[in-house]
């Protein structure tokens, strides 16, 4: 049986595993990278010390078994990431080991990342400000736990006025895909390629 709560600083080792075991389109992605914590660095644990009241996990009697981070202001946490987490991690990750070339390929695509991050373009945060990730292990799926932690971040970011949220998946991950079209996201259109982009009102 799943319990949900918000997240809290002891959860940082399980968001670090759970975002490595899902980091594959759903699978371990150990094989994938040099450094068990790189993808953890990105797309879990900074939510855990920049938006904490935007980070909540599901636990069963092994412990966390799945998570749901994000902010509901993109463009701002952006920013953040710059002030506060990006020059550490370019520490951490120098691209010169990037241009070794001496990493796994997907290793080498964090690390220039790191040093060189995206941003969602002006015209998808106006509609769709806040941006979720959400990862569950495997024992994890099909309880509906993925569902519930949703719904916990969608009634927060409508508590906070928050007019819509998008997220990134990957083109592979079909079960993923298909579970966010049935919660109410649809595709956006004119994005780059390689991620496929996601988009729902929260009729704020």
């Amino acid at each position: 049986m799943l319990t949900f709560r918000k997240a809290v600083p002891q959860d940082e080792d399980a968001l670090y595993a759970i975002c490595l075991a899902t980091g594959d389109s759903g699978k371990d992605a150990t094989h994938l990278y040099a450094d068990d914590k790189i993808v953890g660095n990105i797309y879990a644990v900074p939510y855990l010390h920049l938006c904490p009241d935007s980070a909540f996990v599901a636990e069963d009697g092994e412990g966390v078994c799945g998570y749901i981070v994000g902010a509901t202001d993109t463009a701002a946490y952006e920013k953040l990431l710059e002030q506060a987490w990006w020059p550490k991690l370019r520490e951490r990750y120098p691209i010169a080991e990037e241009e070794g070339n001496l990493l796994p390929e997907e290793h080498r695509k964090r690390v220039a990342f790191i040093h060189q991050p995206s941003q969602m373009p002006a015209a998808v945060l106006q509609n769709y400000p806040a941006h979720i990730h959400m990862n569950l292990l495997e024992r994890a799926r099909g309880t509906g736990g993925g569902s519930r932690l949703l719904s916990m971040w969608v009634d927060m970011a409508r508590g906070r006025g928050t007019p819509g949220i998008h997220l990134g998946a990957n083109p592979e991950n079909h079960t993923g895909i298909a579970f966010w079209q049935s919660r109410g996201f649809a595709p956006l259109v004119g994005m780059p390629a390689g991620t496929s982009w996601f988009g729902m009102s929260l009729g704020g």
